[in-house]
């Protein structure tokens, strides 16, 4: 059976990915923070047959995530399909920015990434390949005030998205972003964001995570190197 990796996944998008991989027959490889939804996920998943390993970190935690996924990846499963889905938000000027903060929203957003990604390379090549599917935003392109921090990290994970994609190539590793136009999600209610937006108008985790698999299906003859998925309303 072929294995899919998921981080943020107890929640949103990565919740709503790890229901549609699992109907397609995927076993799963689950991390979040939140251990209680994410043992709730779990237990719902295993109900459909798949074989389900879950880790429950928090990836703003750099000295923990080597050891934890070196853990996870040891259980048997080895994942062809990585999505680094977890992230978060923090709205407010840059002027005004905490210098925490502002390390905390790099941690998750960007550098957790590449930690995974050192992780979870050795066992994609000696498989002979996979895919890493990045979760980036349409403010990785644009400037939109008070969201600063936020542009600034997803601009970088593009970036860092396209450099390692040019170096496993030829390992047969392909390396994608999801680009994505404001999805209602929990990231709305956290308490580092603040905004007045529609959510009705904003596109649902479902069709991210059909987005995510449309990825996850590509041949390894071809690849996407990104896909942008906006609401038909277009950008907040």
């Amino acid at each position: 059976m072929p294995a899919a990796l998921i981080t943020g996944a107890s929640r949103g998008i990565g919740a709503a990915a790890a229901r549609r991989f699992a109907a397609e027959g995927y076993d799963l490889l689950l991390v979040a923070r939140g251990r209680a939804d994410l043992d709730q996920l779990a237990e719902d998943l295993r109900g459909t047959s798949r074989r389900v390993e879950t880790l429950a970190l928090d990836l703003t935690q750099v000295e923990a995530i080597p050891g934890a996924m070196a853990e996870l990846l040891g259980r048997g499963l080895q994942p062809s399909v990585v999505i680094n889905n977890a992230g978060a938000a923090w709205t407010g000027p840059l002027a005004a920015m905490p210098i925490e903060r502002w390390q905390w929203l790099l941690q998750l957003n960007l550098t957790s990434v590449f930690q995974v990604c050192q992780a979870v390379l050795p066992g994609l090549r000696q498989a002979g390949g996979g895919r890493i599917i990045n979760v980036s935003s349409h403010a990785a392109r644009h400037a939109f005030p008070d969201w600063g921090a936020y542009c600034v990290s997803k601009a970088a994970l593009a970036s860092f998205s396209r450099c390692l994609e040019a170096e496993e190539r030829a390992a047969g590793i392909a390396v994608s972003t999801l680009t994505l136009g404001a999805v209602n999600t929990p990231l709305w209610d956290s308490e580092t964001v603040h905004s007045s937006f529609d959510r009705r108008a904003m596109l649902s985790a479902e069709q991210a995570a059909e987005s995510l698999l449309y990825l996850a299906r590509q041949p390894n003859s071809q690849t996407v190197e990104d896909l942008t998925l906006m609401p038909a309303a277009g950008a907040f």
